[in-house]
């Protein structure tokens, strides 16, 4: 008798929905969950970056549901609900879909991360861990003892390799041998860490640092998608004016200075600073003034809302750090 064209014999049918063991496994393995990552800044005297409550520090994330009208849309709930924060600035970062990023075995996890900029009134900063906290190598303004401590064990991971590519990225990345120190390669440094096993996160971690130069274990790859913000920001201020995200409506041209060098991690030549900042016409008077940096009160600017208009497509460069 012959069979109908189409029609999969029942006990085919029948073994779908009866999986064994093996075939649940093979299920959850090849499940894929899409995950909603805020990186959230703020500068107050330090970047910070927002984290949520518990242990290890972890960012605002949560699942995408049906219910969220976009990814965005979604990720600003996630937000408020866990830190009560309203977002305002936001930009899509990166998208990390690495195999194994999830250490639960849950499945493949894509995460789909937005960098967030924000200023803080009168804020617990309980929360807002500091960027220097979790990458000490990236401060370039004090004397770089994170960054000298490192220096040794990437001399001795270099040594291990067969050929002169770990010696190039490690001078590249930290500006080994006279290499100039480049701010916005933070990701492509904490990569490296992460390679030759100076961060707990790596599978190779060596336990041979303290936390104040190694930094803090963050959940998953959250402090790996922290540097990819960070690098982001760096990159950025020198070409647009999103800092003006950062500060209060007023503010004087010695904080803005400040906001800058802090998100750099480098000081920049004050009077170098203060020219190109005129020359761009980023910011306007107020016409009021500031006593609060101590002796002769400082001028108070605002930055100019066209700017925003007339900068889009050109950019505006503000000065790299020294």
């Amino acid at each position: 008798m012959r069979r109908r064209r189409g029609r999969e014999p029942v006990r085919h049918r029948l073994r779908w929905l009866s999986r064994g063991p093996q075939e649940e496994a093979v299920a959850r393995s090849d499940a894929v969950r899409t995950e909603l990552v805020a990186v959230v800044v703020a500068v107050e005297g330090m970047p910070r970056v927002l984290t949520t409550s518990g242990y290890p520090l972890q960012l605002p994330a949560g699942p995408l549901r049906d219910d969220h009208r976009s990814m965005q849309a979604g990720l600003r709930a996630w937000v408020e609900e866990q830190t009560g924060l309203r977002l305002g600035y936001v930009e899509q970062l990166y998208t990390f879909a690495d195999r194994d990023r999830a250490r639960d075995g849950s499945g493949r996890m894509i995460s789909v991360s937005y960098l967030g900029l924000t200023w803080l009134v009168n804020a617990d900063l309980e929360r807002w861990v500091s960027w220097y906290d979790l990458f000490p190598w990236e401060d370039q303004r004090d004397d770089g003892a994170a960054r000298a401590a490192l220096e040794p064990h990437l001399r001795a991971w270099v040594e291990e390799a067969e050929t002169d590519r770990r010696a190039v990225r490690c001078g590249v990345t930290f500006g080994l041998d006279g290499r100039e120190w480049l701010p916005e390669l933070a990701l492509q440094r904490y990569e490296v860490l992460y390679e030759a096993g100076l961060v707990p996160e790596s599978p190779d971690w060596r336990a041979v640092l303290p936390p104040e130069v190694s930094g803090p274990w963050m959940l998953h790859d959250h402090r790996r998608i922290v540097a990819t913000g960070v690098a982001r920001l760096r990159a950025k201020i020198q070409y647009r004016p999103v800092v003006f995200e950062l500060m209060p409506p007023e503010f004087t041209l010695g904080q803005l200075q400040a906001c800058v060098e802090a998100i750099a991690g480098q000081h920049v030549h004050k009077q170098n600073f203060r020219r190109i900042v005129e020359q761009q016409l980023l910011v306007e008077e107020t016409g009021g003034t500031s006593s609060e940096t101590g002796g002769r009160p400082a001028r108070l600017f605002r930055f100019r809302r066209e700017i925003l208009d007339e900068r889009a497509a050109g950019g505006t460069k503000l000065p790299r750090g020294r």
